[in-house]
């Protein structure tokens, strides 16, 4: 009797089973394409690493080149024994940390205040004008940066001095470049990354506001008590996610910002790959950066989810 039985559950799973795939394959055939795409250019790639901790030859496989000293971790050692690195980690730790600190909380303050606009007009104005930033390139920023801040011919300094005030060096002074780079950072993706939060916002029940204009609660009460906490999944699973890439950097912000005036603190980890991967030929030591980058990238993911699911938030698994 048991066997028949489990036939007869194996016979109903594989019926349920023909049916769901007969009548769902198209979405797995759209799914093929990114998954292919992801094997090819993101998992394949990954047999690269082993440059990391082997001597880079150009004309063998990266199967036959030979193990570098110190058991393949002499790459390793010299990126910790140079000093640049050491200064490119440190100003990627540094500007990121002020990127999270600073450029975090914006969009969603920014969401918060466009949700409570009542002339829909206005607020699409004004969500288009936040939005357009993101789509410039950093080479287009630095370009108005450059007609903005620059020392002696830019706009701002211009009216400074025309106000009997002395010029401001945004561009070229170690600390006011930082500024002026977290300024940036933030103009350009703010509005765009207020769409995450707006969206969450709108699967907010509206009884729930309708609730508290009942019991007398203002705007600053529905938000606080209604609009945060039901958003307050989104922020975390963001704030996750930004922690991960607590090292990681992109290189075209920083390498289109950098001048010379201000390397002690805009040469960051992508810079250096930049400038000793491909201009100075150092394949495995360049190899070995990025791969302790991406692993210390990947350990702060999970202490950051670990935490969030300790106090009782829903972590992004």
């Amino acid at each position: 009797m048991k066997a028949s039985k489990t036939n007869i559950v194996a016979v109903q799973k594989k019926k349920s089973f023909g049916v769901y795939m007969k009548r769902y394959w198209q979405l797995y055939v759209l799914l093929a394409l990114p998954l292919v795409y992801l094997l090819i250019f993101k998992y394949i790639p990954m047999v690269y690493i082993q440059i990391a901790f082997k001597d880079y030859s150009i004309v063998q496989s990266v199967w036959e080149m030979p193990w570098a000293d110190n058991n393949g971790f002499e790459y390793f050692i010299k990126a910790f024994k140079n000093r640049d690195f050491l200064f490119a980690l440190r100003n990627t730790l540094f500007l990121n940390l002020l990127d999270l600190f600073i450029g975090f909380p914006i969009p969603i303050i920014f969401a918060l205040i466009l949700n409570e606009l009542v002339f829909k007009n206005f607020k699409r104005v004004v969500q288009t004008i936040a939005y357009m930033p993101h789509f410039l390139s950093w080479v287009i920023i630095y370009g108005l940066a450059l007609q903005l801040f620059a020392p002696t011919n830019g706009l701002i300094n211009m009216l400074l001095n025309n106000m009997g005030f002395e010029s401001i060096p945004f561009l070229n002074e170690s600390g006011h470049w930082v500024a002026t780079y977290i300024f940036l950072g933030v103009w350009q993706s703010f509005g765009w990354n207020s769409i995450v939060y707006l969206a969450a916002i709108a699967g907010i029940n509206p009884e729930l506001y309708e609730a508290a204009s009942v019991d007398g609660a203002g705007r600053f009460r529905k938000m606080w008590h209604i609009t945060l906490p039901g958003i307050r999944s989104t922020i975390v699973v963001l704030l996750i996610m930004s922690l991960g890439n607590i090292l990681g950097s992109g290189f075209d912000r920083p390498f289109a910002l950098q001048n010379k005036l201000v390397m002690d603190v805009a040469n960051v980890i992508s810079t250096f790959v930049y400038k000793n991967g491909i201009k100075g030929l150092q394949f495995s030591l360049t190899t070995a950066v990025g791969f302790f980058q991406s692993i210390i990238c990947v350990f702060f993911l999970l202490l950051a989810n670990w935490i969030s699911r300790r106090l009782g938030e829903r972590g992004i698994w």
